[in-house]
């Protein structure tokens, strides 16, 4: 379902883009292309002068609730996932090639490049430099709190790898199903 807001914003999306019809966006939004959009996702820029934009090969798998604030908005960069049931929440800034795992809540945050926020971990109000992993289950509320966080290990780069090429794989192949591909 793509709705406007209140303030008559309409999302723009790609051509490329596989959107669920299960998913709802709404408002001041920018899906990229090569995005995919999964099952009962919600994107949602609707509050005054929000703004969301999903970066070019990223991923939105289902349950996701991304929305903003009022004067506020959300950046997910370039082959970023977003994994099942993952809330985030403007203000926020996720880099490119990115992972939020399952459960995992981000908000009014900056996340870096080629980091991972592990499944049931809370990110809020802090920077995470790129290249790091939040692991499971971690609560970062606190900037002291990200000098703990380790660096990305090698098969954490691949399972990122691996989630963005299965998405990738289903785009593509719903795409053939619709005649678009």
């Amino acid at each position: 379902m793509i709705l406007q807001n209140p303030q008559r914003q309409q999302p723009h999306i790609s051509d490329t883009a596989w959107i669920s019809e299960t998913a709802v966006i709404v408002g001041n939004v920018t899906i990229e292309d090569d995005v995919f959009v999964a099952p009962n996702a919600v994107i949602r820029a609707d509050e005054n002068g929000s703004s969301i934009v999903v970066g070019k090969g990223s991923n939105v798998q289902d349950n996701v609730v991304i929305h903003a604030l009022s004067n506020s908005e959300v950046v997910i960069g370039n082959a970023t996932s977003l994994a099942h049931g993952c809330i985030v929440h403007g203000p926020c800034r996720i880099g490119e090639g990115s992972f939020v795992g399952f459960s995992a809540v981000v908000f009014d945050c900056e996340i870096g490049n080629d980091t991972l926020i592990l499944h049931n971990s809370t990110v809020r109000g802090v920077t995470i430099p790129s290249g790091k992993v939040v692991p499971d289950g971690s609560i970062i509320t606190q900037q002291d709190d990200v000098k703990e966080v380790e660096d990305i290990t090698p098969d954490l780069v691949e399972f990122k790898r691996s989630v963005i090429n299965a998405n990738m794989e289903l785009l593509d192949g719903y795409r053939k199903l619709a005649g678009n591909g």
